[in-house]
């Protein structure tokens, strides 16, 4: 892998799929706030991903310099565990209907946004690159894993055969502006944001929290992810998966606690130890990723306190 200093023409034209998404949305921010202005977006509405037809002819239409292929149907352990053929379908439907429109339409460079997930459940610590396909994966959310491993070997063998640039990143657990806070599909850390503001305002001497707490977990803000994506296709870095995340991770209890503090909620954690814990620790090597030059500058505190106005300011949506 290497890195060879090109930033991009600030109008080359620039196709964010995903951008109503909170990895989209941030990526949106970021081109914007370095003065990108031919960026090119649709919603589901005005572009479904999952029709083949239609996502060629946006292709052929627009003719992109550049893609981030954000879009994907994310979630926790409970929506994973409930909406298995969901999760693997969808995601499989929108990156093969997107990189193979990106290759017939000339696309040299577009990254896949993936996920950490992808790599076997009891890889070593930290999680380096050359780990994916070397052990089972967690059962919990396999189907997504899959879908996602099949993103990163469809960019791979469209470099080998066709000559493409197509990187894949693979970022760590993620927070921050327009995540889901739903109890029931989303992720850890928005969910304990959730129940610990709704514990404060009920007045509760208590919150449960699913698992045990023992986990080990790292997480980025989203905007950091955004920042590192960017600056790997401004640098025009070359063909690979490469993983996206701050070299740091806490215990589930942990995170709880913190949380409590930054959202002001006195009570204690009840674990629920009937609930599945998933991985036992997932933390990612970054060593590539520090090798080229960039780190994460958002400590979790001071993002937890971000994400938490954020989840205040959702409430008046």
């Amino acid at each position: 892998m290497t890195i060879t200093s090109k930033v991009l023409d600030r109008s080359a034209k620039i196709y964010v799929a995903g951008h109503l998404g909170m990895v989209g949305s941030a990526l949106v921010r970021r081109l914007e706030a370095d003065g990108y202005d031919n960026i090119i977006v649709r919603t589901r509405v005005e572009l479904d991903l999952m029709d083949q037809a239609r996502t060629a002819a946006f292709f052929e239409e627009q003719r992109f310099d550049y893609v981030f292929l954000a879009a994907a149907l994310t979630g926790g352990i409970h929506a994973n565990q409930t909406y298995r053929a969901d999760f693997i379908y969808r995601n499989l439907m929108i990156e093969a209907n997107v990189i193979h429109a990106a290759y017939s339409t000339g696309v040299k460079n577009l990254l896949f946004l993936g996920s950490s997930c992808i790599y076997p459940r009891d890889s070593a610590q930290p999680i380096h690159e050359e780990s994916l396909l070397t052990g089972p994966l967690e059962q919990t959310n396999e189907p997504y894993a899959i879908a996602k491993i099949a993103g990163v070997k469809l960019c791979e063998s469209y470099n080998r055969q066709y000559g493409t640039n197509y990187l894949c990143a693979m970022p760590t657990n993620l927070y921050g502006p327009n995540d889901n806070y739903d109890l029931q599909t989303g992720h850890v850390l928005p969910a304990l944001i959730r129940k610990a503001h709704e514990a404060k305002v009920r007045g509760d001497n208590q919150m449960t929290v699913w698992g045990s707490g023992q986990p080990m977990r790292e997480f980025m803000y989203v905007d950091d992810l955004a920042d590192a994506c960017v600056y790997l296709m401004e640098n025009d870095v070359s063909e690979g998966l490469i993983n996206i995340g701050t070299g740091t991770d806490v215990s589930i209890s942990e995170l709880a606690h913190t949380v409590m503090e930054i959202v002001g909620f006195d009570g204690k954690v009840v674990f629920d130890a009937s609930k599945p814990d998933g991985t036992p620790r997932k933390l990612l090597s970054v060593e590539r990723l520090s090798a080229l030059g960039w780190q994460a500058e958002t400590s979790l505190r001071d993002g937890i306190g971000m994400a938490y106005a954020d989840y205040l300011k959702s409430l008046d949506r």
